[in-house]
């Protein structure tokens, strides 16, 4: 099996890969204040689950009906 990681650290897969760049993504923005709609957010969350959720409800963001 010849695997090529030079897009990625080695041992880790891509799906949770991309899963943490884009939950980093999110927390980043939350973080500048950026202005995410609450139809984005709960995209997000379906989307990423729990660890989305966690992040959105540090910025205080988080409502029930968001997901």
């Amino acid at each position: 099996m010849n695997e090529d990681f030079s897009a990625g650290q080695p041992g880790i897969s891509r799906d949770n890969r991309i899963s943490e760049d884009g939950l980093q993504r999110l927390e980043n923005q939350l973080q500048r204040g950026g202005q995410i709609s609450d139809a984005v957010l709960a995209q997000w969350i379906r989307r990423y689950g729990d660890a989305a959720r966690e992040i959105v409800r540090r910025a205080g963001r988080y409502r029930d009906d968001l997901g």
